[in-house]
């Protein structure tokens, strides 16, 4: 059925149209999924109830999935953890509830890696691995990979993943379809956290974000239009709207672009296609500056971020952590705010940075531990390196399907906006895809 490959913008105008009904659209939905997933396993749990949305708000009656470890009332939360694996949510996360407000009915939850811990692949014991669907020998990425796999396979309109090393990124680019890592703490975080007493607040929002993941980028706006701001007393006293873009016409735009680097070198056929889509933008008047900004050493930022996620999961006692030095801390926070800074004077001359998500496409299953994994003979922790700077400056980051290569499997662009411009950096992604294309259905 080929409404299921259209946008959520797209499907939500035709049940506005009447041309289809909200019931429908999850119905084809329902089918889609009981044909598909069985070879993919990425959509984990549906609803036992038929909840279908009133034909109005944004997302007017499209039926949606969101990530396994946000809370829908009703649904497991269990983060592929066997210890959470009979943990029912009692209420939606505030994410769950401000979708269902904008028209989205919550169908199913999508598959995660082991307590999100996997950037490149979504497998845990309790629902099993996710696959690809350009190549189901391929890992779809982590650890929002259900959320990507299902997306491009047509089992969901709309998505919803979380993000802190590159969980929405870089399986947004292996499977071929948009996501967007917000400006941090942009998108509330209640309602996502391992199931246990609530988390104390954290001012280390700028590190773990939520954010959508989709088959067109303009899905992307109005979704974060529908999530974003603060909620509870925060929202009392901030109001907040998501900032108009800097350009509307792609040519406007001035561009920053670094496509390699010694510390993670992109395999040649995924910096031959960006080269190409940097080439194509040049010629379509697009002014290009070349260069990382002034202040910011990639390799020392990508080390910087590396403490930063080592803090975090410190400060909520999953793992890592190591003792250090009060006077360590007090310098790597001195390199993240030199690092924000840094970028946000780039931003004054270029309104988005292109880079790749990350230096291959979709990596094959890979069981081993952890530590012992490589892609290539080279490091898995590779794959972390380009999503780095954006999230250790707390910036609005977003992967773009710009194209596939020789072999068949899509490559992501990342874009990167200054902070709170988020809709500059999703803008010239949707005029990036009048150039060279945007998502393309998978073979599956």
């Amino acid at each position: 059925m080929d409404v299921l490959f259209r946008s959520a913008t797209e499907a939500a105008r035709l049940v506005r149209g009447g041309e289809i009904t909200a019931a429908e659209l999850h119905e084809a939905v329902l089918a889609r999924i009981a044909e598909v997933d069985p070879a993919l396993h990425a959509v984990v749990e549906l609803r036992d109830e038929r909840v279908v949305a009133a034909a109005s708000g944004e997302f007017a009656g499209v039926p949606a999935t969101v990530k396994e470890a946000i809370d829908v009332a009703g649904m497991r939360t269990t983060w592929g953890s066997p210890d959470f694996k009979d943990h029912v949510a009692s209420r939606d996360a505030e994410v769950v509830k401000r979708l269902g407000r904008a028209g989205v009915s919550i169908v199913g939850k999508t598959n995660v890696a082991t307590m999100l811990g996997d950037f490149g692949q979504s497998a845990n014991e309790v629902y099993g691995a996710t696959a690809n669907p350009w190549d189901p020998a391929r890992s779809p990425g982590g650890s929002s990979g259900g959320s990507a796999a299902a997306l491009a396979a047509g089992l969901t309109f709309l998505e919803y993943g979380s993000d802190l090393v590159g969980s929405v990124r870089i399986p947004a680019a292996m499977c071929g379809v948009y996501g967007l890592r917000p400006t941090a703490a942009t998108v509330p975080l209640t309602g996502f956290q391992p199931p246990g007493p609530p988390a104390l607040p954290s001012e280390q929002a700028y590190l773990s974000t939520l954010g959508p993941l989709a088959r067109s980028a303009a899905d992307l706006r109005t979704a974060l239009r529908a999530t974003g701001g603060p909620h509870g007393a925060a929202a009392l006293a901030h109001t907040w709207r998501l900032a108009p873009p800097r350009h509307q016409a792609l040519r406007e735009f001035r561009v920053g672009v670094v496509l390699d680097h010694p510390a993670a070198p992109v395999r040649a056929d995924v910096g031959a296609l960006l080269s190409a889509v940097v080439d194509e933008l040049a010629a379509a008047g697009v002014s290009i500056v070349e260069g990382w900004p002034d202040g910011v050493d990639a390799g020392r930022s990508a080390a910087a971020f590396g403490f930063q996620v080592d803090a975090f999961f410190a400060l909520h006692q999953v793992g890592g952590g190591a003792d250090v030095p009060l006077v360590e801390f007090a310098s790597q926070e001195a390199t993240r705010m030199a690092v924000r800074a840094a970028w946000q004077r780039h931003f004054g001359s270029v309104d988005v940075f292109l880079c790749p998500v990350t230096f291959t496409t979709a990596i094959a299953h890979d069981p081993r531990p952890f530590g012992e994994r490589e892609i290539d003979g080279r490091p898995y922790t590779d794959l972390a390196f380009w999503i780095a700077h954006a999230s250790l400056a707390g910036l609005p980051a977003l992967s773009a399907p710009v194209g596939r290569t020789r072999a068949g499997l899509p490559v992501g662009l990342q874009v990167i906006g200054p902070m709170h411009e988020d809709d500059t950096a999703v803008t010239f992604a949707e005029r990036l895809a009048e150039l060279v294309g945007g998502y393309e259905r998978p073979p599956i």
